[in-house]
């Protein structure tokens, strides 16, 4: 039995590129990853750091809010759930924006998600990938290189931060960059929640 794509969405088999403002230029010695926000002690991580945790291999579904969706796509990476054991919440923590480059601005990109919705093998930061030819490969610069978030698929794609470089922990829902342009905060493709 087929996959079912949600409502407004075909079906590709290649991996299209959007992304919003310039490519970001990865420099190793520059770069670092931050959790913080609603923490009793943040954590800011290094690119070997971050390498150096477990790592998950995990076939998800993508849904693009430009209505494209790409079924069994087999990423490696580090899961969300790892990074949050880095850190000790407060217990009223409910939300996270995760954060990326934007235009020079390594906070300049966010993506806002229910924390509880993000605990599964499919809330990965991704570094490589299957292409179409089953053959691993580094994801590339325009896809998000070192570094992307790749959302489960209860998720559009924009909540699948490119070139990440935090994690903030909330108490509250706070939109993120594409919500506070009218996209909806839920985002769940199956509900076809692309605006709010």
């Amino acid at each position: 039995m087929g996959k079912v794509l949600p409502p407004g969405q075909f079906e590709t088999e290649t991996w299209p590129i959007l992304h919003q403002g310039d490519v970001y230029q990865f420099d190793e010695e520059s770069w670092n990853f931050r959790l913080f926000g609603r923490v009793k002690e943040e954590v800011t991580l290094t690119y070997a750091e971050i390498m150096s945790l477990p790592k998950t291999v995990s076939t998800v579904d993508m849904h693009c809010v430009t209505t494209w969706s790409k079924f069994d796509t087999t990423f490696e990476g580090i899961a969300l759930r790892e990074l949050v054991k880095l850190v000790d919440l407060h217990e009223d923590v409910s939300h996270i924006q995760i954060y990326g480059y934007y235009d020079g601005d390594r906070f300049g990109y966010s993506a806002n998600m229910p924390l509880a919705d993000l605990q599964g093998n499919d809330a990965l930061f991704v570094y490589r990938w299957k292409d179409t030819n089953h053959d691993w490969q580094d994801i590339s610069q325009k896809h998000g290189y070192p570094l992307r978030f790749i959302p489960p698929a209860s998720f559009y794609l924009w909540k699948g931060t490119k070139w990440v470089s935090g994690i903030r922990f909330m108490n509250v829902n706070v939109a993120g960059f594409w919500e506070q342009l009218g996209y909806s905060m839920s985002a769940n493709p199956f509900k076809e929640e692309r605006y709010s």
